[in-house]
């Protein structure tokens, strides 16, 4: 994975074979199975390898407005139904409805 960035918070665990991490301006890391790397939120990192390594990939949410996690409990047992409202709404006003 070339340099990039998420959104969440990634996690990344090395199950077999060897990867170079760097984060931001960071000097890189280099790990074989058992190394677990986090990756803060909107930093550009990178992951790479010679082989083909087999890898372990979380990617947590950080809440902010408009995630998900950001909703009141309320919010996310009623998240369903807003959806499909506000599908069925522009669905409605694309037809001239």
């Amino acid at each position: 994975m070339d340099d990039h960035q998420v959104d969440e918070r990634a996690w990344v665990t090395v199950l077999e074979g060897e990867v170079e991490t760097t984060a931001g301006a960071g000097e890189a890391v280099v790990g074989d199975a058992g190394l677990v790397v986090e990756f803060a939120t909107n930093k550009r990192h990178a992951v790479r390898a010679d082989s083909d390594p087999r890898l372990l990939l979380l990617l947590t949410p950080w809440p902010g407005v408009g995630d998900a996690g950001a909703l009141t409990p309320e919010q996310k047992a009623n998240a369903r139904t807003d959806a499909a409202e506000q599908r069925s709404g522009s669905a409605n006003s694309d037809l001239g409805i």
